[in-house]
């Protein structure tokens, strides 16, 4: 489910993201102004946050998966790369902390290391 998930992100697939997720589901996002970044809850503000990431980084990208899953827990390791609307680009190991229910990621928990942007060009 996890690889399928992560090729989900790489093709852009909103509908296919969101068939993945409970309806009550949560999502924490790597940055923001809560102790876990930005928290997203319920489907329809979980779809603005995701989306929120190709809008940021319209060539965003999730590489090298590694994913683990263990009862209702799982985990997924990977490389995130986008540049944003002003050239400047991110490329960092990041990690995704999942709860599931009933088969469905009930909480997306994203961390991403602090790496500066690399310059544009």
């Amino acid at each position: 489910m996890l690889e399928a998930f992560a090729a989900a992100w790489n093709r852009h697939d909103i509908d296919a993201l969101m068939a993945f997720m409970t309806d009550d589901c949560v999502f924490h996002a790597v940055a923001g102004p809560e102790l876990q970044g930005r928290t997203y809850s319920g489907a329809e503000a979980v779809r603005a946050g995701f989306q929120l990431a190709w809008q940021i980084f319209p060539d965003a990208a999730w590489r090298d998966g590694v994913h683990v899953v263990c009862g209702d827990r799982g985990i997924s390791e990977s490389t995130f790369s986008g540049t944003r609307a002003d050239g400047t680009r991110i490329e960092a190991r990041m990690v995704d902390v999942f709860t599931f229910r009933d088969g469905r990621i009930a909480v997306k928990n994203a961390f991403r290391k602090d790496r500066p942007p690399l310059a544009a060009g």
